[in-house]
């Protein structure tokens, strides 16, 4: 039997609301499947599995708040029987089907013992779960026990949609759906968190993207107009090859250590509709075309900012890459977004003065900055990797 629970969705995410559950106990799974969904300040995501099972028990109802780590549901190994011990002479009351009214009702759990006479055995609190009732307001009296009459952190999160005692207060209505506020506080604790704890430096180049842009625009005009490429998806998939050869940009810091990720998912930074940004993972970017990759722009844009992300898409990005694009500003120096390791920043095309073999004239350029992790890497690293992303530029058939 294992435990599903709530992912970290990024950095800045401490809880969220279960919303609903799309399947059902009893339930085969498979690995990818989306079988919840979950609302943080960032909108409505949907929950992968990253196993094969039977949905066995849910342990959290849709409406509550849980913390990142608690347990929503458990899941058993497909084809797999769990042995059952050997009934005893005289079953523990913990042990009844409906644990309130065993304790409460003595003709049902023991009829012929009085109340004075039953022994009912202490509960047992885990001091988790016992600050976890604080926060959430719980009477942790009411909380039903868990397995082996234990209360943790999933009896809380399962009481948690309960009916709680009145208080003189009435209680505000949840806010639902894109948060502009929320969005604002949690990228502002997880910017200040990247500033506090990465000690960040900063290595910018301006490359010359008149062959890029050239090819760009040949290829273009051989296609239909809903057919066409946007750079960004091209320059995605230049980016992600260079990555290969800087493993030390790509990857995640946790717990003092660095762990270098064998794919490049690229997480793109993208305005939502109202305000903030989020930037999900384009999986596996070096391994597409520019028409895949700009494919799956296609699929991903409109319905993150129609408040429609996947856990994997929060959770996967190896490296975070924001383009500003046309008609704003030349050069951007961003902040690594926890536990990546680096970002890359691409400033707008513009055309400029340029000399080429020993000749002043008129190019397109960009520049771009990468902002690394000095735990990890140095400027060295950075400046490799413009240089190799410079030359995958100036061949761009080759993508």
């Amino acid at each position: 039997m294992s435990e599903f629970r709530m992912p970290a969705l990024g950095a800045d995410m401490e809880d969220g609301t279960l919303v609903e559950w799309l399947r059902a106990p009893g339930d085969t799974i498979h690995r990818g499947d989306i079988i919840a969904v979950v609302e943080t300040v960032k909108g409505a995501i949907e929950i992968e599995c990253f196993e094969n099972g039977i949905l066995d028990k849910i342990v959290v109802s849709p409406g509550a708040t849980v913390a990142v780590g608690d347990v929503l549901a458990q899941i058993k190994e497909e084809g797999r029987t769990d042995v059952v011990a050997p009934e005893p002479r005289t079953k523990p009351i913990s042990e009844s089907p409906d644990r309130a009214v065993s304790i409460l009702s003595p003709s049902i759990a023991a009829p012929s013992l009085p109340i004075a006479a039953m022994s009912l055995p202490p509960r047992r609190i885990s001091p988790a779960a016992r600050k976890r009732a604080q926060q959430l307001g719980l009477d942790i009296e009411t909380v039903q026990v868990g397995p082996g009459g234990v209360i943790g952190l999933a009896e809380v999160a399962a009481a948690q949609h309960l009916p709680q005692p009145s208080t003189a207060e009435t209680p505000q209505p949840v806010k639902r759906g894109f948060q502009p506020d929320g969005m604002r506080r949690a990228i502002g604790a997880a910017m200040a968190r990247s500033k506090r704890e990465i000690p960040h430096y900063y290595v910018s180049s301006t490359l010359d993207l008149s062959l890029f842009t050239a090819w760009l625009e040949d290829a273009n005009t051989k296609r239909s107009t809903q057919d066409r490429l946007l750079y960004a998806a091209p320059l995605i998939k230049a980016v992600a090859v260079a990555l290969r050869s800087e493993p030390a940009l790509n990857g995640v810091y946790v717990k003092d250590n660095y762990q270098p990720s064998k794919n490049v998912h690229v997480g793109v930074a993208t305005a939502l509709r109202g305000g903030g940004l989020i930037a999900p993972a384009i999986h596996d970017a070096d391994t597409l075309t520019p028409d895949e990759a700009m494919a799956r722009l296609r699929e991903l844009i409109p319905r993150v900012r129609a408040g429609r992300i996947r856990g994997s898409e929060m959770t996967d990005p190896t490296i975070t890459l924001s383009i500003l694009g046309e008609g704003t500003a030349d050069s951007l120096h961003p902040v690594i977004y926890p536990p990546q390791v680096a970002i890359i920043g691409c400033g707008a095309m513009r055309e400029r003065p340029w000399v080429v073999d020993g000749a002043i004239t008129v190019r397109r350029v960009m520049t771009v900055t990468v902002a690394g992790d000095h735990r990890v890497s140095d400027g060295r690293s950075a400046a490799r990797f413009l240089n190799r992303l410079d030359k995958i530029l100036q061949e761009p058939q080759q993508l």
